[in-house]
């Protein structure tokens, strides 16, 4: 696995049932657990060499956390048909904007600019050296969103995006797997990132709100396009 986009969780010295939540988290929204792969108490208790009680605490949280549903003898992974698809996008893009238009409205907020500046050599070093095409690439590019937001000085609003990210992110990892919609992808964030870093909120806004999604039309169609490639790659990743 390609430890520029992937870095596994460090969980050895967390009591049993944290350890067993974190690390299915992660499988989960990685999408290293399959669409139609069983989640069953004794099997994952077997894997993890616990007893059934932390699994099930586990599988309790992450059920609680809208992440599997139960199902015929065990538990799957969710996935969001397309009408939440589409309402779970446009609160993406609602978030998104959201931490750009604030500073518009009110001249007295700036981004910070140790956070642009730091995501911005980051997005340099990648465009130097672009990864090849791959579902992983989505926790680059959470990242940036993330970092933007971030910098926006607004957590409710980061924490909020952050946990839509989540949400939708074993859809739209599968949004990343040509090389035109990486590069172009590394385009847009740096194109933000500089329009933000000079202080372009307009231009910044502009350019945001095309890379997210500039209608409803644009978003539905991602969000369908996305869910096509998930169920054409769903034996595959």
């Amino acid at each position: 696995m390609d430890t520029a986009l992937y870095t596994p969780p460090d969980t050895p010295n967390l009591p049993h049932r944290e350890r067993v939540h974190a690390e299915l988290s992660e499988e989960l929204l990685s999408g290293r657990i399959g669409l139609r792969e069983r989640l069953t108490e004794e099997r994952l208790a077997a894997r993890f060499g616990v007893s059934r009680t932390p699994v099930r605490e586990a599988l309790a949280r992450l059920r609680s956390d809208g992440m599997i549903e139960r199902g015929d003898g065990g538990y799957f992974p969710v996935v969001p048909n397309l009408p939440q698809l589409r309402d779970l996008y446009e609160l993406r893009v609602t978030l998104e904007l959201r931490g750009v238009a604030r500073a518009l409205e009110d001249p007295s907020l700036r981004h910070d600019p140790a956070v642009i500046e730091a995501e911005l050599r980051r997005w340099y070093a990648i465009r130097e050296a672009p990864p090849e095409p791959d579902p992983r690439f989505v926790v680059l590019d959470e990242e940036f969103h993330t970092a933007l937001s971030r910098a926006a000085g607004n957590p409710a609003l980061t924490e909020a995006l952050v946990a839509v990210n989540r949400r939708i992110r074993r859809v739209r990892m599968y949004d990343f797997l040509t090389r035109d919609r990486v590069d172009s992808t590394i385009t847009e964030h740096i194109e933000i990132m500089e329009h933000v870093r000079d202080g372009r909120l307009d231009e910044a806004y502009r350019a945001l709100h095309s890379h997210v999604g500039a209608s409803m039309d644009v978003v539905l169609e991602r969000a369908r396009r996305a869910l096509t490639q998930m169920a054409l790659h769903a034996d595959r990743v």
